[in-house]
């Protein structure tokens, strides 16, 4: 259920991120290190979110991946009692 909770709040928030790059057609200039591109902010819009949920995703991914492997503290070993 949280799943499903997580998913429809995350397409909502991506809807109304998208509806507010449609309403603005005006042109921006992105100058990077290296390069300099115009886009418009529809574009502009839906590649920085595109690019904040992927590494979102990753990092989570990658955290997920660390604690699979990172041994944890609290357990003992199991030892068998003399009798």
């Amino acid at each position: 259920m949280r799943l499903y909770i997580t998913v429809i709040l995350f397409l909502i928030l991506l809807a109304i991120a998208f509806i507010f790059g449609s309403q603005n057609d005006q042109i921006l200039t992105l100058n990077y290190l290296v390069a300099k591109t115009d886009l418009s902010v529809a574009a502009a819009v839906s590649l920085f979110t595109t690019l904040g949920f992927l590494l979102g995703l990753l990092f989570a991914l990658f955290w997920k991946l660390l604690r699979m492997i990172k041994p944890t503290k609290n357990k003992q070993p199991i030892t068998q009692k003399k009798s």
